[in-house]
């Protein structure tokens, strides 16, 4: 097999061929649910499958990027994929394509859509890679339903950069007659979403106008589409933008054709969601084990601006304790835009590079840049020494958040394992 010459190039051409060339399998899957978004995909997949799996339902699902292992990308009826099955049908798609060019991701999606056909289930939730419009989930000519999350600027080198150019990617998910739940969105994006929904006369329902969250003391109040008012308990995911993705996947849900979740069973899975690098606390492990009686280690993978202002709004919330921040960002990413939004709430934060990356940003290139929005930054040869150091120049107990990438929140699980 020869991969394209570029990681990533958005075209449908080869997918399509190679679909061809293995029998359609995209012809042969349960009902879809297509997510796209910038922020928030992988949380709201990650809720409605919780609240489906706990109504008895049989759940694929397809997300991306992995954090540890490859095979953390397809869960097949509610397990992950066995790793002689994901070898197997990974061959079959290299033989079936022969010498001719495909993307890492584009020959991945093919096999995954392999293994959903060939394995029963109830559903299938299926995450954008790259976009919408010409992501390599982007052949399901009718799917159940589709979600967007909340849209902002991120990959401009792919998707353009203003925030109506990369709403008009993420919006070409969106199919004739099918319905779509939007999240959050700000008016410019929103604005392309609506019109791309009636070109395509699909109905669309929008947070805060045609559904509504409201945060209470214990969870949240939702009225959903049916104009029906419910309270729910606050997931197990923290942080009050989780609120608002467990909002999402419940419209969703209340929308998605042939399928009943029972308020039992969405109230169970709100508090069973499996998310790791979500705002996740870290309390053991070789990592967690260097801390100080009363410090606390968290770990996130937001890496863009609209994630950078989500930590923000958390960070302002641990006002009983400082924050410090340990830092490593792929050099695509506006590190700036990220960073800015939680100048004001960290005392200061401690750059590495992540480990094996060759696209990584250098731990000088993250320091300069906090500097530059206002932190007081540092450099770490490693996430343990970054540790030891933010330990060493804070004497009284203190949070840690570890951020910038799920490339290095994945080798944070991993060492910390």
């Amino acid at each position: 097999m020869r991969l394209h010459p570029k990681s990533i190039d958005l075209v449908l051409d080869r997918v399509w061929r190679l679909l061809s060339r293995v029998g359609d399998p995209q012809l042969k899957l349960p009902p879809v649910v297509h997510v796209a978004g910038t922020n928030g995909k992988g949380s709201t997949i990650a809720m409605m499958r919780a609240m489906l799996e706990a109504a008895g339902y049989r759940v694929h699902v397809y997300t991306s990027p992995h954090l540890v292992r490859f095979a953390e990308r397809i869960r097949l009826a509610g397990e992950l994929i066995p790793e002689p099955m994901l070898t197997d049908l990974l061959e079959e798609c290299e033989q079936a394509n022969g010498p001719d060019p495909i993307t890492y991701f584009e020959i991945t999606t093919v096999a995954a859509y392999l293994a959903f056909s060939r394995t029963p289930a109830d559903i299938l939730l299926l995450e954008t890679g790259l976009g919408g419009r010409l992501d390599a989930t982007n052949v399901i000519d009718r799917p159940a339903l589709t979600v967007i999350t909340p849209v902002s600027i991120d990959h401009v080198q792919y998707l353009g950069n203003t925030l109506p150019a990369i709403a008009g990617e993420k919006a070409g998910i969106i199919k004739p007659g099918v319905a779509c739940i939007s999240g959050p969105q700000k008016p410019a994006a929103l604005a392309v979403l609506q019109q791309r929904a009636d070109d395509s006369s699909a109905p669309l329902f929008a947070a805060g106008r045609d559904w509504l969250v409201t945060q209470t003391e214990t969870g949240f109040s939702l009225r959903g589409t049916s104009r029906q008012t419910r309270d729910y308990p606050r997931p197990s995911l923290p942080g009050d933008h989780q609120v608002i993705n467990a909002a999402t996947a419940i419209v969703a849900l209340e929308n998605l054709p042939g399928v009943t979740v029972p308020i039992e069973a969405r109230h169970a899975g709100l508090q069973a969601i499996d998310w790791p690098a979500r705002l996740q606390r870290l309390n053991r492990g070789e990592l967690a084990d260097l801390l100080p009686a009363g410090y606390e280690l968290w770990l996130d993978g937001g890496h863009n601006a609209g994630a950078g202002e989500m930590l923000a709004a958390v960070l302002s919330q641990w006002d009983d304790r400082p924050a410090h921040l340990i830092c490593g960002m792929i050099n695509t990413k506006a590190a700036d835009d990220f960073l800015q939004p939680m100048a004001k709430h960290v005392a200061g934060l401690q750059a590495v590079a992540i480990p094996g990356e060759i696209n990584s940003r250098t731990a000088g290139e993250t320091a300069r840049t906090a500097r530059d929005v206002g932190m007081n930054a540092g450099e770490a040869e490693t996430v343990a020494a970054a540790i030891r150091a933010i330990i060493a120049a804070e004497p009284a107990p203190c949070r840690i958040l570890i951020c910038g990438s799920l490339y290095l929140a994945g080798t944070v699980l991993s060492e910390n394992s």
